[in-house]
């Protein structure tokens, strides 16, 4: 029996402890029924709790990498997690300049969910940028998008971010002290839309890399960005009310959520 599984190529770091990261992305690709291939940016010492050490890889193993599943791979979408170094930045740009028509779903990781600092004001120079203006979607929380627009005012930042070059812009609200979750989203250059979810109770860990590796899975089966936007907060949404805790630390989204109820 043949199956097709279109190809999403992952540009992330590992995770010893299985909820972010690489992992993380391959459980969310396998449950849209994807093909996940994945060049490790960093390798990372950390449990449940937080980051305690990053060690990145080379720029020339990465771009040699990339290319070697590039030049086999029927690749669909790309999905930028971790980064870690303003070289990796530089060597992922490399290999999209070369491949322009597959569509970026960047998650840009700059701290860890306990706190660990993951990137530098180079490194967020080098994804402003060179990474920025090749992105369709970028999935920054309300953190994250203040740090690379370098405003306050959420609405300011979503536009800023447009203006530097991305075609859509998801701000995630999980880190603002309000009631329910809202989710910006920001398009052709003005608020589009927002997305209000019920807040969940815990802390988790690996939410991020979970909403962009479905963004991007259901790029790569021929969404338009807007519903793959919709639809890929839902099944995030799932995976963390369905959430365990498999260490001292922060809950795990169950990306398989949709076995337990069948």
């Amino acid at each position: 029996m043949s199956l097709s599984r279109p190809v999403v190529l992952c540009f992330s770091g590992h995770d010893p402890s299985g909820g972010a990261g690489v992992q993380a992305d391959i459980e969310t690709l396998v449950s849209h029924r994807c093909h996940a291939a994945s060049v490790i940016t960093a390798l990372t010492e950390q449990d449940t709790r937080n980051v305690k050490k990053l060690i990145p890889q080379s720029p020339e193993a990465i771009i040699s990498q990339a290319n070697t599943l590039l030049d086999d791979l029927p690749v669909k979408a790309f999905k930028i997690g971790l980064i870690g170094h303003h070289e990796t930045a530089a060597a992922i740009h490399a290999i999209l300049k070369q491949h322009p028509h597959i569509p970026v779903v960047l998650d840009p990781v700059l701290a860890a969910g306990g706190g660990a600092e993951l990137s530098n004001d180079r490194l967020i120079a080098t994804i402003i940028d060179l990474l920025l203006p090749c992105t369709t979607v970028l999935t920054p929380n309300s953190e994250e998008a203040r740090k690379l627009a370098g405003l306050t005012d959420l609405s300011d930042c979503g536009l800023a971010l447009l203006e530097k070059g991305c075609d859509y812009v998801l701000i995630t609200g999980s880190h603002e002290h309000t009631p329910s979750v809202s989710n910006r989203l920001f398009h052709d250059r003005r608020s589009w839309e927002t997305y209000t979810w019920d807040r969940l109770p815990f802390s988790y860990h690996g939410s991020g890399c979970t909403l962009a590796s479905s963004i991007a899975a259901l790029i790569a089966h021929g969404l338009e960005p807007l519903q793959a936007v919709m639809e890929a907060q839902e099944y995030t949404w799932n995976s963390l009310n369905a959430a365990y805790q498999p260490g001292k630390g922060q809950h795990i989204p169950n990306r398989f959520f949709w076995m337990d109820e069948e």
